[in-house]
């Protein structure tokens, strides 16, 4: 059976009401349990659980002390977390440093950690990665004329981020390895 909310008088739900209607210490016992439950589930930045909280009508003057304490407590940490992302989306995805950028923007984290995550990341690995990828990939496209491997190949790596320079000296590699594969 579907949960369905119920509708009050006013075309509200009944629970965004029976949130405005809380008293400071329930809405506090509630925040802390959607941070809880929202950390347990997977680790997020303190501007991500922000938004959840503004999703759930909770008012700032309760979540934002609540939320520097779950900082303070080591509960919430954003550099942590950019690691976490960093570690993650190079090896499962093989994204690039300018992606994992742009994905760490939009979880809220600050350039400067943004900077300080990613500045290990060099040019050499970036075309090792995209070396690595494009090899992979040119593999199960063997069947397929050069013309349009070449360009699905770039389409591949540039939607994973890389640049120019890194695309196509990895299509260049995964093309030699593609002719040497067939002697």
């Amino acid at each position: 059976m579907a949960f369905q909310k119920r509708r009050a008088p006013s075309g509200q739900s009944e629970t965004k009401d029976a949130a405005r209607s809380l008293s400071p210490e329930r809405l506090e016992k509630r925040a802390r349990n959607v941070l809880l439950h929202q950390l347990a589930r997977s680790a997020k930045s303190k501007f991500q659980l922000a938004q959840v909280m503004i999703q759930r009508e909770i008012p700032s003057e309760i979540y934002e002390p609540l939320l520097d304490r779950f900082e303070e407590a080591g509960l919430i940490n954003d550099l942590s977390f950019a690691e976490t992302i960093v570690a993650s989306r190079r090896a499962g995805r093989g994204l690039s440093a300018s992606s994992i950028k742009r994905e760490l923007r939009t979880k809220g984290i600050s350039e400067s950690l943004i900077e300080q995550v990613t500045e290990s990341i060099t040019a050499e690995e970036e075309v090792t990665l995209a070396t690595s990828l494009a090899i992979r990939r040119a593999r199960s496209m063997t069947n397929i004329a050069p013309e349009v491997r070449k360009r699905r190949l770039v389409g591949f790596l540039q939607r994973k981020g890389y640049g120019q320079q890194a695309v196509f000296t990895a299509i260049k590699a995964a093309e030699l390895e593609a002719v040497k594969s067939e002697f």
